[in-house]
């Protein structure tokens, strides 16, 4: 009468111990370590780092991620790229020594206790509606090729558009229209006072081309498309996108400008420019300016829609107060760069390196802007662009006051952006455990 007894005993005991064991197959481990390496012989500074949520295990979702090595706190953030309100990846910058493995703990923490980074990027915009609204912050615009301030009679926008920062260097956007690149020269690391662009009425003021502890705009831009600006060539006549300053319409029908993300290791601004008219042909334009700490520059991406096959794409490199020749240099497989150097400011007052740092595989040589017209004082650097396709580039600016006091040097600024160029090349290796 017992021998059932144990047998049904010992069939629930088997059945526990195997639901047990299905339910820990399925439980999730978290992740807990991230292991970095550098694959190269280069030292590595402000190197960025993707880590793709996809990759990762967690438990809650409603947490976010802490890089910690020993008692070093590496410095992120998480950035949502295809916007729909869930982070898609982790990203970091870490200096790595030649071929130099980083074991980093992982730790998932509620918002409200995450570790508060310094900041080494920042991106900013502000507009008024009126000549007598206050100037507010904003993240975004949409303009049509009617909202020209010529025709407005006044400037709606802080610094003419947005600007975006690192520790390093400053940079803006002519949103009005022109859609032409500039420089602020930066003194020091800290990220420029809010008001630069604005009085103290909140009114829309030219306020950044005199010296302030920060630094200054240096970069006289004119008709060309400033640093890293871009045009089209077709049939090898060479197109602006938007217009001048002068102008009271654009060539731009509608155009959607939005600051996607700013953070203490990136800020990104997307802009959209909607039916531009080249020749009889209409295009879709779609640009993400991407910037990071540690380099004295940033990253343009290029996406353009209706091409016919006939078109490249013209990048802007200043020429305005350039006397020396422009350098072009094959750096790797990947990269070509073109380098000019001398006293590039108003009125040539200090020594300011430009330079272009291009895909090797689309470049297609450079030439020089019209003398006239609406695109001029530049040389362009010609790239083979697939309709559809993006295409990405850096734009580099190396001034004499800036913190390393050796751009003075065209030597020392060009093997600066060599190295970058090679950096740019290196690759971290990224392992999750």
């Amino acid at each position: 009468m017992k021998k059932p007894v144990i047998v049904v005993l010992l069939s629930i005991s088997l059945f526990a111990v195997q639901c047990k064991n299905q339910e820990g197959k399925n439980e999730i481990v978290p992740s807990k370590e991230i292991v970095l390496k550098n694959v190269s012989t280069d030292s590595l500074l402000d190197k960025p780092v993707i880590i793709k949520r996809s990759n990762l295990k967690f438990k809650d979702s409603t947490k976010y991620p802490v890089l910690t090595s020993g008692n070093t706190i590496y410095p992120l953030q998480v950035s949502d790229i295809d916007q729909d309100g869930v982070w898609d990846e982790i990203f970091l910058v870490a200096n790595f020594a030649p071929n130099e493995t980083k074991h980093l703990e992982l730790k998932w923490t509620e918002a409200s206790k995450l570790p508060e980074y310094t900041k080494r990027t920042s991106a900013r915009f502000g507009k008024r509606e009126t000549e007598d609204e206050p100037v507010e912050p904003a993240t975004g615009e949409t303009l049509t090729k009617n909202d020209m301030p010529a025709k407005q009679g006044f400037q709606k926008y802080q610094t003419d558009g947005p600007s975006w920062e690192n520790d390093k260097v400053g940079f803006r956007e002519y949103l009005d229209g022109r859609y032409s690149k500039d420089v602020f020269g930066k003194r020091i690391p800290d990220i420029s006072p809010e008001n630069v662009g604005i009085n103290k009425d909140t009114a829309v003021e030219d306020n950044y081309h005199v010296m302030e502890d920060w630094g200054r705009d240096i970069l006289a831009v004119g008709n060309s498309v400033g640093l890293g600006g871009f045009g089209l060539i077709v049939n090898e006549t060479v197109h602006r996108l938007g217009a001048l300053v002068t102008d009271t319409v654009s060539n731009v029908e509608l155009t959607r400008f939005k600051i996607q993300e700013e953070g203490p290791v990136k800020s990104v601004l997307t802009f959209n420019y909607q039916d531009w008219c080249v020749g009889g042909n209409m295009y879709d334009v779609e640009e993400t300016t991407t910037i990071w700490p540690g380099i004295y520059g940033f990253k343009n991406t290029v996406k353009i829609s209706g091409l016919q096959g006939n078109e490249q794409l013209a990048v802007g490199l200043v020429n305005i107060n350039n006397q020396n020749p422009l350098q072009e240099i094959k750096v790797n497989d990947d990269w070509v760069v073109l380098i000019t150097h001398d006293h590039q400011t108003y009125e040539r007052e200090w020594i300011l390196g430009l330079a272009l740092i291009l895909p090797r595989d689309a470049y297609l040589g450079y030439m020089e802007a019209p003398k006239t017209g609406k695109l001029t004082d530049s040389f362009l650097a010609k790239l083979n662009i697939q309709n559809s396709k993006p295409i990405s580039y850096y734009a580099m600016a190396g001034w004499e006051l800036s913190q390393e006091e050796r751009f003075a040097d065209p030597e020392f600024f060009k093997q600066y952006v060599i190295d970058t160029a090679e950096q740019l090349s290196a690759e971290v290796e990224v392992e999750i455990n």
